[in-house]
């Protein structure tokens, strides 16, 4: 009995004994939780801080020495420590009325590298993440740059990216970081399709969407990549398309883009509703401000009842309105179409409010994405300066002149509010294309054999805007070299300054037994005296010589065998009314050259040349093209020389040989050139039908022209005027390498000496 009273006192004394010792244990361990509230800290002790000063850690805490304990200062203590990014781990606890900090600091990144990368550059990946050596790292920093390294693959085609980030440690607290890439496949956008279109195929509409199918006949294409953002421009050019053709009513429901379960390939696929198709019905104009007839503002819109809705043509009418309005004397103007839909008979009536505008001045102009052009090349296009009253309509003609410059991609100007109600800001936003050019010619003719040519071109050197050109033509029967510069605002003014040197030397025996070399020097400038009317003016000194004369070569020929010293001035007037300035498809241009030589050297000539085209957009994609060019040449006291004559053919009217039309020795066969000409040409510029990304565009073409004589000729020379004549067509293809020509040319009308030249090709690239 008593050892069981034994054995239950001692399992008491022991549970006593347990319970004690818990209760110490906790109270040592869990000071800052545990502990009552109202204890006073004495001091407070930080350790394990290495690179951060103990003072620092100090600083972010609520708590100060004197203060009496709070458990939800300290809590706050430590989200606030935690929040600096500079701890990995922090902990705070009680001995006696101490407070003890007790931190582990993260490291410091030491480097930074990526590994597997071979199609994104390790710079590209630098400039993209957060990270960077000598400073802290933290894993949440490491992740967003992870997701980071991912969206940049992703914009970059490559869904099946992965990114592993690794960490090596490193003494001192140091690690270097290191993202282990798995790059994957490209994925491809293997189809795009339309639901709901009736009036145009699905053929039709994947021309108008930026977006295009992977196709293995155009590898170097950047546009099959999938591209969240490029989706979203294409639902616009969806809407501006069926917009222009009448749809006002369009719709597009969604636009889905669903990747494959093995991440390699993107199927998308637009729904739409493309209601019914508009005409145009009444149209008016409502002018509100004083002294302004709406009779002097009718003739200049771009519609006229009857035809399809076109929302393009509602936009340049506006746009005309505005300039026509802002020359007679309104610079603030605000133009809105008032549109009414007669839905039962597919009519849409528009009546253009011309009310006064607010009172808006430029504030300033920012540009950006010009990294190598510089600000003032752009920024002197502008038809707008600071303080100016704002003007939609000179806006509009700045960015075409940017555009013009072929420096650039892309142009978008855009107005944006400024500091006031009063004032706007104009941000220009630029997309730089390559500038410079390698050219390669080739070509074959039945009287000149191959022949080909090679020219570098910089036509933005230095950013400056200024033009370089170095040409060089080998070639079994001609060798030039040339070098040119062109200053577009000399001397920081508007005007245009530049030079050119050079040597040239043909061999004409087959087509007029004789050599020729020319060796020169010219000089230029021209300004404008209006927007679109340009004055030029050119001096020109050149060494001519007429050499290796055949025995049986045409008695003219024979006659100005020798050397020739040129000194010339030249007078050029130019309007250009086209739409833009290399690939033209509306619009005209008239250029008219006078050349007067004799002002020094012994060759002396009046010569006139005029030049014009027009340009007629049928459609889109197809336009239809007019050009003519008509000259004369007297000589003054003296024959024509044969270097300054006409040579017809080749270029200009196409199926003929260069110099292949025009006066000719009957005996000999020798071209001996006109002393006037004139030549013309239709041309109607179309799609084949074939996928856009082929780059592929077809033409058709009628030349026709003549050259001859104006004094009477010699019993020797078959001079007889005819008009020739001939048809054919040709291709062009903007291949990886740039673009190629060729041309298939067939004299309808023909003389017996022409000479005829049926294949023409061209190719180039740029760099």
């Amino acid at each position: 009995m008593r050892k069981k009273y034994y054995i239950i006192f001692s399992l008491l004394l022991l549970t006593l004994f347990i319970s004690n010792s818990r209760a110490g244990y906790i109270t040592k361990a869990r000071p800052s939780l545990d502990l009552a509230q109202g204890w006073t800290v004495e001091s407070i002790e930080v350790r394990g801080s290495q690179r951060v000063e103990p003072g620092t850690v100090r600083s972010y805490l609520l708590v100060r020495e004197g203060d009496s304990y709070d458990r939800r200062r300290v809590d706050r203590s430590l989200k606030s420590l935690y929040s600096t990014g500079l701890f990995a781990d922090i902990s705070i606890r009680q001995e006696g009325n101490k407070l003890i900090i007790t931190v582990v600091e993260n490291p410091i990144i030491n480097r930074i590298s990526f590994e597997g990368n071979l199609g994104i550059e390790d710079s590209d990946l630098k400039s993209e993440i957060s990270l960077r050596p000598r400073i802290v790292y933290t894993r949440s920093k490491v992740q967003s740059d992870v997701k980071r390294i991912l969206s940049i693959y992703r914009q970059n085609g490559r869904f099946a990216a992965s990114v592993e980030p690794k960490v090596i440690q490193l003494e001192q607290n140091r690690v270097d970081l290191v993202f282990e890439i798995s790059e994957g496949d490209e994925t491809a956008i293997r189809s795009i399709k339309f639901v709901g279109n009736k009036e145009f195929s699905d053929g039709r509409l994947r021309e108008v969407v930026s977006t295009k199918e992977t196709t293995i006949w155009n590898p170097f294409s950047t546009s099959d990549v999938y591209d969240p953002d490029r989706l979203n421009y294409d639902r616009e050019l969806l809407r501006r398309f069926y917009m222009t053709n009448g749809y006002t009513d369009f719709r597009i429901h969604s636009a889905v883009a669903e990747l494959s379960p093995d991440n390699s390939e993107f199927f998308i696929t637009f729904a739409v509703d493309e209601g019914i198709r508009y005409r145009f019905g009444k149209i008016d104009i409502e002018a509100r401000l004083a002294d302004l007839k709406k009779e002097d503002l009718l003739g200049i819109r771009k519609f006229e009842t009857g035809d399809w809705y076109d929302a393009n043509a509602v936009e340049e009418s506006i746009n005309s309105l505005t300039e026509q309005v802002g020359e007679l004397g309104y610079a603030f103007v605000d133009i809105r179409p008032k549109i009414k839909r007669e839905r039962e008979k597919k009519l849409i009536n528009i009546v253009f409010e011309i009310n006064e505008g607010p009172r808006v001045f430029l504030e300033r102009i920012d540009i950006e994405g010009n990294v190598r052009t510089l600000d003032k090349v752009i920024r002197r296009e502008f038809r707008l300066v600071e303080g100016d009253a704002f003007n939609s309509s000179k806006l509009r003609r700045s960015r075409q002149r940017i555009q013009n410059l072929g420096f650039f991609e892309d142009v978008k100007v855009e107005k944006i509010p400024g500091s006031s109600p009063d004032k706007a800001v104009v941000k220009v936003n630029v997309e730089e294309m390559s500038t410079g050019q390698i050219s390669l010619g080739a070509g074959y003719s039945s009287a000149s054999g191959p022949l080909g040519d090679f020219s570098i071109q910089e036509s933005n050197f230095l950013g400056r805007g200024q033009f370089v050109k170095v040409g060089l033509t080998i070639a079994a029967k001609k060798s030039e070299v040339e070098f040119s510069f062109t200053e577009p605002f000399f001397m920081e003014r508007e005007v245009m300054a530049g030079f050119d040197v050079f040597h040239l030397r043909e061999d004409h025996q087959s087509s007029s037994s004789h050599d020729s070399q020319r060796t020169g020097l010219g000089l230029r400038t021209s300004y404008h005296l209006t927007e679109d009317l340009t004055q030029g003016w050119k001096y020109l000194v050149q060494l001519d010589k007429v050499e290796d004369v055949a025995d049986n070569a045409s008695k003219l020929i024979k006659d100005q065998s020798g050397k020739n010293t040129l000194s010339q001035i030249s007078h050029i007037l130019r309007y250009d009314k086209r739409n833009q300035k290399f690939t033209p498809t509306d619009g005209y241009f008239v250029g008219l050259t006078t050349d007067l030589a004799g002002i020094g050297g012994k060759t002396r000539h009046l010569r006139n040349t005029l030049l014009a085209t027009k340009y007629f957009p049928l459609d889109d994609k197809i336009t239809l093209s007019v050009r003519g060019k008509v000259g004369y040449i007297v000589g003054l006291g003296k024959d024509v020389l044969l270097n300054e004559r006409y040579y017809v053919g080749g270029e200009s009217i196409r199926g003929f040989a260069t110099s292949g039309i025009g006066p000719r020795d009957k005996i000999t066969g020798d071209s001996l050139g006109g002393e006037w000409k004139y030549s013309g040409s239709t041309q109607l510029d179309f799609p084949l039908g074939l996928p856009e990304e082929f780059g592929i565009n077809g033409r058709t073409f009628i030349d026709l022209g003549s050259a001859g004589s104006i004094s009477p000729s010699a019993s020797y020379v078959e001079d007889d005027a005819m008009m020739r004549i001939a048809a054919g067509a040709g291709v062009t293809w903007i291949s990886p390498f740039g673009p190629v020509g060729l041309d298939l040319g067939f004299p309808l009308v023909e003389g017996d000496y022409d000479e005829v030249e049926h294949v023409r090709v061209n190719f180039g690239t740029r760099f």
